[in-house]
């Protein structure tokens, strides 16, 4: 197998574009994949093609062993992500995804390949901090978190045999989200927006407005009405905020 083709499998080309003017890279919540931005990548128009990171352990991956720190995944990303860097390249995280797509900033730009804009979504600022374990609980404990957060397909997780399939994931994912820990002072150069739910009980607003001292660009925040996953019924509107940014 070519180095190329090991980047590769941490990409899945939602949206392809036969003459694209820029590119859009997202990066999934705790437990999430690839096809977790096919709604969001359906609702995007015009020249913009849509990417997604599958990550060890889950889906096409799921027999790889998962990471489980915030810096593993962005280190693991980041040659898939510069290999599509010849246009203009937006990074989009949702929840664990914000954090690691803004380590993936950084590293772009420490290679001198920055990117046009990140979209950070349903993810306080890195720099503020709460106490959580949810990676510590038991299976039962992490369900109940993921039923109180909801988003498409919980329910699924009621069945013991698909809960037993994708808590190893979920229970990595919230180590890695849980004891990552940005450097003091840590900044990207890019635009920064972030996205919100106003009912969104992970995330104050406070804690969102946080995420323009990591910036030295332009910022800007933006409500949607909603929860924690309120990207599943706001993708319209999220992907014309997207679209206007990269593509006008």
């Amino acid at each position: 197998m070519t180095e190329s083709t090991v980047h590769e499998r941490w990409l899945q080309r939602l949206r392809p574009h036969p003459r694209p003017v820029a590119r859009m890279i997202c990066f999934a919540h705790a437990g999430g994949s690839a096809s977790s931005f096919a709604t969001l990548a359906r609702a995007v128009d015009g020249p913009l093609e849509v990417l997604a990171v599958q990550s060890p352990g889950r889906q096409d991956r799921r027999r790889e062993p998962c990471l489980e720190t915030v810096a593993e995944l962005a280190a693991g990303a980041l040659p898939a992500v510069l290999e599509h860097s010849a246009l203009p390249i937006a990074l989009f995280g949702h929840s664990l995804g914000a954090v690691v797509a803004f380590e993936v900033a950084r590293l772009m730009e420490t290679e001198g390949v920055a990117p046009r804009h990140l979209f950070a979504s349903g993810r306080r600022a890195p720099s503020t901090v709460r106490a959580e374990s949810v990676h510590q609980r038991p299976d039962a404990g992490i369900l109940t978190e993921l039923r109180l957060l909801g988003g498409p397909g919980v329910e699924m997780l009621d069945d013991p045999e698909i809960a037993a399939a994708f808590l190893p994931a979920i229970r990595s994912d919230y180590r890695a989200v849980e004891t990552y820990r940005c450097e003091p002072g840590a900044q990207v150069r890019c635009p920064v927006t972030v996205l919100v739910g106003d009912r969104d009980p992970r995330v104050s607003r406070a804690e969102a407005e946080a995420w323009q001292t990591h910036t030295s660009g332009g910022f800007e925040l933006r409500e949607f009405p909603g929860g924690h996953f309120y990207l599943s019924e706001r993708s319209v509107e999220v992907a014309a905020a997207v679209q206007r940014e990269l593509v006008g």
